[in-house]
């Protein structure tokens, strides 16, 4: 009986984030999450920690989001440190880059002590569940493991082969988008090396910020980590635009490392900024389809944007390629899924 009722509260503290938010926490999740990063790209660095925060606050998995503010800070500390010769500037920089990434893991880290408290320091039982004892104490992986069956390979069986076709379509094109732009990653850097590119980015959007219409706001983003003065910033935006132009070119970007695109038009470009992408949906895509329930896989991917890029590719392919069929696929299968899945998913049916 009381192992009954500590099974009960502990699924209980894993569901009151997702019932506080609403009917379902994904697409709360998706608003956070594309939101931050469209905020982050676009120079405004703490509203996108703010609301990158917030999705891991709706889903335990938005706390792999601060890996695109590490991969920003990167950024900043390879031009501070390589391009401008200021080491102080480099490790301000990563500092800067971890504080918020810290942030954003918080609502991570409040929830596990948030349970722990409650059943393991707190709780009326002598004996302490299995997870208060690890040296790592985290309850969402305990009841996912211990009462949902999640772990590497659990899932392959026979009789889960439904549930891995009702999630291939979405895997497909993840692994569809990974493939493509992996393979224009590696064209990228045998093109340009990595400092060019480095370097188009950072002083390129340095220098849109600088030819911007609402230069007040977006010279606030700390695109060059925020610490040229006044009157060093004007001469050095001047200075830099040359260089930040000739890398672009260099690095056949044409205008790609523009604060409101990451990927092209071309269907032969792709920016170093896509790497964080696909870093973050290659986990993403493994985790789906060997360690959780395949057939959340859908909503699991939705939030991961070059899904999405994959797609636009595919139904409107660049230089006249020929993807028609697959393309109505994609749309008809887009319509379906909404339709089915308002109907099926409430009734408990296994559509995610």
């Amino acid at each position: 009986m009381t192992n009954h009722v500590l099974a009960m509260t502990e699924q209980q503290h894993v569901s009151v984030v997702c019932f506080c938010f609403g009917r379902y926490s994904e697409s709360l999740y998706a608003l956070f999450s594309l939101g931050g990063l469209f905020y982050l790209f676009s120079g405004a660095r703490t509203v996108a920690m703010i609301m990158l925060a917030l999705s891991g606050s709706a889903r335990s998995n938005g706390a792999l989001n601060a890996g695109y503010i590490c991969f920003e800070a990167l950024l900043q500390a390879y031009d501070a440190a390589i391009q401008k010769k200021r080491p102080m500037w480099a490790v301000q920089a990563l500092v800067t880059g971890f504080l918020r990434s810290t942030f954003v893991f918080l609502p991570f880290f409040a929830f596990q002590a948030y349970g722990y408290l409650n059943i393991c320091v707190h709780g009326d039982t002598d004996e302490l569940r299995p997870w208060c004892k690890a040296k790592l104490p985290l309850l969402y992986s305990f009841i996912q493991s211990h009462y949902w069956g999640v772990g590497f390979l659990r899932y392959f069986q026979v009789k889960q082969l439904p549930n891995f076709l009702l999630a291939s379509p979405a895997l497909s094109l993840a692994v569809y988008s990974i493939v493509h732009y992996t393979k224009l990653l590696h064209q990228l850097f045998q093109s340009t090396s990595i400092h060019e590119q480095i370097i188009a980015i950072v002083d390129g959007r340095l220098v849109e910020a600088h030819e911007s219409s609402d230069v007040a706001t977006v010279l606030k983003s700390e695109i060059s980590t925020g610490l040229h003065n006044k009157k060093q910033g004007n001469t050095e935006v001047k200075k830099r635009k040359s260089v930040a132009a000739s890398a672009a070119s260099a690095a056949s970007l044409d205008g790609n490392t523009s604060t409101g695109r990451i990927v092209g038009d071309n269907k032969d470009e792709c920016p170093l900024l896509v790497l964080p992408f696909i870093l973050h949906l290659t986990f993403m895509t493994f985790t789906a389809f060997f360690v959780m329930h395949v057939q959340v896989s859908t909503r699991f991917l939705s939030a991961s944007p070059p899904i999405y890029w994959a797609a636009s590719r595919i139904l409107a392919p660049a230089r006249g390629g020929s993807c028609k069929r697959w393309g109505y696929f994609i749309i008809v299968y887009f319509v379906a899924y909404i339709l089915l899945g308002s109907l099926l998913f409430p009734n408990f049916y296994p559509f995610t």
